[in-house]
């Protein structure tokens, strides 16, 4: 994050910039040679995207995490459960039909439709499960958000087809992924939403390493299986959407980082949740100084950085995992 803050396309001075970076911790104060358009920069434009693209990387990280222990696959994320193609229908509706409202309709559109991609998954694999009978519900639970992903798709689709050139040129832009022109403002609005996820999450890692073991063996245990599956699903799905609503779709984040979490600190949840958390803050800050950087003063996409780097990580993630070594 400090080497984000540092660099970007205005040539900030690094001694001056981590000066002025320090005097806003209490109790310390240094004088900055920076000047007040300096200033601006660092605190106006490049802090808060920062800040929120931490907050962005660790809520998708963490997500994934969390799918995988509830789902037991290392190859799961929010992608196969309708919350990114939810979040991508809100957003084309919200700019086809309410693009007069202006970019701020975007944010709480793709919010809604993430949730309810996510909650249209869940009620559909439930139900099928008790009708079935079909293993523990968790593979319908997976086929469900699989076909609700296809189903958003298709309508996102037709819609983008009966729009002007202008509207489906703004949906891609958004869809690739982007943290420019961050606010403190959509720092303080998903806040709320992380805080709640991140501490839903967080409580239930020992919980996820029981339901590691078996559904059987953690009813013995005493625990519900399917109450904690319903609320992780939730926190990860509170935090996917707050996550996507001002970000964009990014891929790959969820996949990648919880599965070097595992490297780092081994299969148990209750290490692999905070890793994922803190690595893909630090992996998506990474990525988008890159997407920032690489044709300054042009940007590109985020969502093609992450790609570009997690395409091939998830190659080598399906052959390890094809060897039993995940």
């Amino acid at each position: 994050m400090l080497v984000s803050a540092l660099v970007g396309a205005a040539d900030l001075n690094p001694l001056d910039t981590v000066a002025a970076l320090a005097d806003k911790i209490p109790f310390v104060h240094l004088p900055s040679g920076l000047s007040p358009l300096d200033r601006a920069v660092l605190f106006q434009i490049r802090l808060p995207r920062v800040v929120l693209c931490a907050l962005v990387g660790g809520l998708l990280s963490m997500a994934g995490a969390g799918y995988q222990g509830v789902f037991r696959n290392p190859l799961v994320d929010s992608g196969l459960l309708g919350a990114s193609a939810g979040a991508g229908l809100g957003a084309t509706l919200a700019i086809v039909y309410f693009g007069a409202v202006g970019p701020g309709a975007i944010p709480p559109a793709a919010f809604l439709g993430s949730l309810g991609g996510v909650a249209v998954a869940y009620l559909t694999g439930a139900a099928a499960s008790r009708r079935t009978g079909f293993g523990d519900g968790v593979a319908t639970l997976l086929l469900a958000g699989i076909a609700v992903g296809f189903f958003f798709t298709a309508v996102q689709t037709l819609v983008l087809q009966r729009s002007a050139e202008q509207d489906v040129q703004t949906v891609y832009n958004w869809l690739l992924g982007s943290l420019s022109g961050a606010t403190w403002q959509q720092v303080v609005s998903i806040l709320p939403y992380a805080a709640v996820s991140i501490v839903v999450v967080l409580l239930h890692g020992r919980h996820l390493d029981v339901l590691a073991v078996g559904d059987e063996e953690a009813r013995a245990l005493g625990m519900r299986p399917a109450t904690v599956r319903l609320i992780v699903v939730a926190a990860c799905a509170l935090a996917t959407a707050s996550a996507v609503a001002f970000s964009g779709l990014i891929g790959f984040v969820g996949i990648i980082v919880p599965h070097m979490a595992r490297r780092l600190g081994g299969p148990g949840y209750r290490s692999v949740l905070p890793l994922s958390l803190l690595g893909g803050a630090g992996f998506l800050v990474l990525a988008d100084t890159l997407a920032r950087t690489v044709l300054s003063p042009a940007e590109l996409p985020i969502g093609v950085v992450t790609a570009v780097v997690g395409a091939p990580a998830f190659v080598w993630i399906l052959r390890s995992t094809q060897g039993g070594r995940t």
